[in-house]
């Protein structure tokens, strides 16, 4: 597939030139056997408005949950917060008690009275990550699928406040909700994700190829994609070779109705990742917290 770079109402995006012949099979051949495959290619398609409208008291619901796991913890320091990353030498500051004696030795050789500041410490701090949320609304975004999305909106939110985060939508096309490195507000985006029109089939491939295309324009160590779909996959190419492309992919597989577990756990694999079955909404953030901690 050719792909080329163009541009959308957020920003660059990556276009498929070209769209292979519609097929007519939709048949879906359960687990490892191989994922259902036809010969679509994906598109890049605008935010579309005129989705079937959702409820007000579905919508309000979702946004509550958004809201409610939206909240963040503080950044500690400039671009970076505690956590299990890399060790590193740092100045002193109010609860770091891992003296660096080394660093501060030298420190004192040149300061014999040092100031707090002066000692040197050593924290686990991790950098700015740059997550990409790939988002499945093929079938019916209804019931506990909108709980289930609104809670992983609201739950990243609070996770990845200082983080560069991106949003891609899918079913047998794509959409982008919002490009990498914009400003990541819960209710705008949830706001946007509940406009959208249900679709039919689910292409799993082809935002993983966007997604592997939008992280390689912004090279970070600490990148990786986080799927959240039932992983039944029955239109385009085998998504396993995308995924296999990606720094790491974790997947939240929803469980609310028809799932694929055992291709949701092949695409972890492949992508170097964890996955994670989700039955509903309330399982979603002690999920994401056991993925980032890893």
């Amino acid at each position: 597939m050719v792909f080329s770079i163009g541009e959308s109402g957020g920003g660059p995006v990556l276009q498929a030139l070209g769209r292979g012949t519609k097929a007519s099979a939709k048949a879906f051949a359960q687990g490892s056997g191989g994922p259902g495959e036809t010969d679509d290619a994906g598109r890049v398609v605008p935010l579309e408005q005129d989705g079937d409208p959702v409820e007000n008291e579905v919508k309000q619901r979702a946004r509550q949950i958004a809201a409610r796991l939206s909240l963040h913890r503080p950044p500690h320091g400039t671009g970076r917060r505690r956590g299990t990353g890399e060790l590193v030498s740092v100045r002193y500051r109010e609860g770091a008690d891992d003296i660096d004696l080394d660093r501060t030795l030298e420190v004192l050789a040149e300061k014999p009275f040092p100031q707090d500041e002066d000692i040197v410490v050593r924290e686990r701090v991790r950098r700015r990550r740059s997550v990409e949320l790939v988002v499945d609304v093929s079938g019916s975004m209804r019931g506990e699928r909108i709980r289930t999305a609104a809670a992983t909106v609201g739950a990243l939110a609070g996770e990845l406040g200082n983080d560069d985060v991106g949003v891609i939508a899918f079913w047998s096309d794509c959409s982008i909700l919002l490009p990498m490195g914009k400003p990541f507000l819960a209710q705008t985006l949830l706001d946007d994700l509940l406009k959208l029109p249900a679709r039919g089939l689910t292409n799993v491939g082809f935002p993983l190829q966007l997604a592997a295309a939008e992280l390689s324009r912004r090279p970070n160590p600490e990148a990786r994609v986080l799927l959240l779909s039932d992983c039944v996959h029955n239109a385009g190419p085998d998504p396993r070779g995308p995924a296999a492309l990606l720094p790491r992919l974790d997947v939240l597989l929803d469980a609310s109705g028809e799932k694929d577990e055992e291709l949701g756990r092949e695409l972890a694999a492949v992508g170097r990742g964890k996955m994670f079955v989700v039955r509903d909404h309330r399982q979603v953030a002690p999920a994401l917290s056991s993925i980032f901690r890893s």
